[in-house]
């Protein structure tokens, strides 16, 4: 249609607000807005969100593009435990795999006389057992008894139990045996939504195995009736199918037609973009080790980026589900906006993670919040504005003030020192989230900068200077839309590994370049699908190795093209000695051995472009209207003057205290710090010398 627009819009759907931008790549217009989430049926908060975005745009559906969206509806339901009725077929003698798990006691052996081991996913009177084997080859020992697994399958259908995980021993190897599994549940129990352990992680260590399948075929049902609703949803806005994509763990979109065959993959979706958002934002400014910090209403998410990437992981776990899929190693601590502030049996101050969320809410939102958040807090000591979103919430300052000064008649401190106590406890929360990715893994903090960003991560960021001694801080334009923003900057992404073990000193290299080249065809068949041309396929390979007698593993790149095992056992020397301090690379008693191989396949997007902007060579700021903040309870209240944020051009210096608004966020600048205005319109935060103030 002439005059069409190609507009590409990120939806990040959170705990309190749905997140939204929009680019016109044709002309590098890039608009960005809210709209309050909608727990109850997170779909509306998305399509509200399409709606205000196509408004401020003068736009109509026939000018979106493609639509891809960050979700917390798996993240959520397995932080909350619903698992609806799920069932656990495996081998026959391992019926006991998931009671057994692990021998791992949370906080080491100091609580191990108090820890209860958790229920398990699936109970074991909904396991049932299966005969037939495979060895570590793949090679059948017994049979598939196909009789029992008709029984089983009849008697989970009797029981009412639609959903459910398949995982046989050795079956990444081999896995016939539980694709004839599913076949027989097709014929016996056709309405069963079924996962297999071959598909979902074609790895060994059955535990993970199988507790990765199971938590995929836990949230697949769910997860796929949101997806389809909001696909059919999004035909209302153009009589076409508007191209819709999800963010997966791994740093990569997926289409939903695709994704809902691999819901595991989205059960840290929104983190994912925000970090990935981030890093694209600090490499753009020039700096490449960088902590993110992503803060929301309900919890508080960071993570680490060198060189531009964000570090990845497949030792992860949401809530109590470990979870073996690759995706961005990303810490939650319950430190949001939204985090109650609570006493404990001792009468103690305590914060989070307990979260009061979208609905209620804080006190000040008056929506019916009975318990004291953070938010309230900010507002009673004046940090945030009495209204969010440019003045679209309003705030009860006075119900957020009652709550504070109860709360403060508890601990027997003024109301003041009861609200910057609350905000003291979430800033050394965030901290040690950070000294989690950075100090327990052998990083110096201080060797970073910090990207503050979502609705609540920069308030605290003056505070969090202190603590930790990080030297600079960079709050991006638009901070609470970045995780938005990073859904726009994402590549069509799958992964795909395979098991080998072996010792380098035994390794077949024909062999392992024809397992690269099976799931480098897999890639390529899923990137087809999704409308790539093969001029336009990118394949990474990588592979798990360590050292002979080891547990776990470290993964490390292997180039294209032959395969050179002593480039790759060098790579796998420098990258232990990089996380564990030591290698063995000259010892030649230490053997090194192949784990798994992988495959990531990509398709590239066009990203949009963050612009640079001239410096001024001077500026003055004109008469600034003022607002009484508490930055030092001990201090009280000082006139504090507030920027706003579209006011502020390259360059500009401002020195605290002060306040920068803008409509999604708002940044305190505490005495002792200043920020400067970059060519980019990132706010860069540091300490100030006492001639500076």
């Amino acid at each position: 249609m002439p005059g069409q627009r190609r507009i590409r819009i990120g939806i990040d759907t959170g705990g309190t607000f749905t997140d939204v931008v929009a680019n016109d790549p044709d002309t590098g217009e890039l608009v960005t807005t809210k709209t309050p989430s909608t727990p109850s049926n997170p779909a509306d908060g998305f399509l509200a969100g399409i709606d205000k975005v196509l408004r401020l745009l003068g736009a109509t559906g026939a000018d979106i593009d493609a639509v891809s969206h960050g979700t917390t509806v798996a993240t959520n339901q397995l932080l909350e435990g619903k698992v609806d009725r799920l069932g656990f077929i495996t081998n026959t003698g391992y019926e006991a795999m998931l009671e057994i798990a692990r021998q791992s006691v949370p906080d080491g052996y100091g609580n191990s006389y108090f820890w209860v081991k958790p229920d398990r996913i699936v109970p074991r009177d909904r396991v049932r057992g299966v005969e037939g084997r495979l060895d570590v080859d793949g090679d059948e020992v017994r049979p598939f008894d196909e009789d029992g697994a008709r029984a089983t399958a009849r008697w989970f259908k009797a029981q009412g139990i639609t959903t459910l995980g398949v995982c046989f021993l050795h079956a990444y190897a081999n896995p016939a045996h539980e694709e004839r599994m599913r076949a027989i549940l097709a014929e016996e129990h056709p309405d069963a939504i079924v996962s297999l352990s071959s598909e979902v992680l074609r790895e060994y260590r059955e535990y993970e195995r199988a507790m990765t399948t199971l938590v995929d075929a836990a949230v697949k049902p769910r997860l796929s009736a949101y997806v389809n609703n909001i696909k059919a949803r999004l035909t209302s806005y153009d009589d076409r199918v508007i191209p819709f994509y999800v963010m997966k763990s791994n740093g990569g979109v997926l289409s939903a037609d695709e994704v809902v065959h691999q819901p595991i993959t989205t059960v840290l979706s929104g983190p994912a973009a925000g970090a990935l958002g981030a890093a694209l934002i600090a490499k753009v400014a020039g700096f490449d080790r960088v902590l993110t910090s992503d803060g929301g209403g309900t919890s508080t998410d960071v993570s680490v980026v060198i060189d531009g990437e964000p570090t990845l992981t497949t030792e992860g776990s949401v809530g109590a589900f470990p979870s073996k899929i690759p995706m961005i190693d990303v810490v939650t601590v319950g430190a949001g906006g939204g985090s109650i502030a609570w006493l404990s049996a001792e009468g103690t101050l305590k914060v989070g993670p307990q979260s009061a969320g979208a609905d209620p809410g804080p006190l000040c939102y008056g929506k019916g919040g009975t318990e004291v958040t953070i938010t309230d807090a900010h507002v009673v000591l004046g940090r945030i504005p009495p209204h969010l979103l440019g003045g679209e919430i309003p705030l009860d300052v006075d119900a957020a003030r009652a709550g504070i000064e109860a709360l403060a008649k508890q601990l027997g401190l003024t109301p003041e020192a009861c609200a910057t106590g609350v905000l003291e406890i979430s800033a050394w929360n965030q901290a040690n989230a950070l000294r989690q990715v950075t100090v327990k893994r052998g990083l110096d903090v201080r060797d970073f900068t910090l990207t503050t960003f979502g609705g609540s991560g920069s308030l605290l960021l003056c505070r969090l200077m202190d603590v930790l001694g990080i030297p600079t801080v960079l709050v991006p334009p638009n901070p609470g839309n970045v995780s938005a923003f990073g859904l726009l900057t994402v590549d069509v992404k799958n992964d795909y590994v395979r098991t080998h073990v072996t010792l380098a000193d035994r390794l077949d290299a024909a062999a392992v370049v024809g397992i690269f080249d099976d799931l480098t065809a897999q890639a390529a068949e899923a990137l087809a699908k999704e409308g790539f041309d093969p001029a336009e396929h990118q394949f990474v390979r990588t592979a798990d190795l360590r050292y002979f007698g080891q547990a776990f593993e470290v993964r490390v790149p292997v180039a294209a093209g032959e395969l050179d095992p002593r480039a790759v056992a060098d790579a796998f020397h420098a990258e232990h000695k990089a996380l564990y301090g030591y290698d063995f690379s000259g010892d030649t008693s230490q053997q090194v051995e192949w784990v798994n191989l992988r495959v990531s396949g990509i398709g590239p997007i066009q990203r949009p472009e963050i612009r640079r902007h001239p410096l001024v060579d001077s500026f003055s700021f004109p008469d600034l209207p003022t607002r009484p903040v508490c930055f030092d309870a001990a201090v009280g209240y000082v006139a504090t003057p507030l920027h706003q944020r579209s006011d502020l051009r390259p360059g500009t210096v401002v020195v605290g205290p002060a306040i920068i608004e803008e409509f999604g966020s708002t940044v305190p600048i505490h005495p002792g710090f200043g920020v400067r205005v970059d060519e980019y319109l990132n706010l860069i935060v540091t300490r100030v010398q006492e001639d500076e103030r």
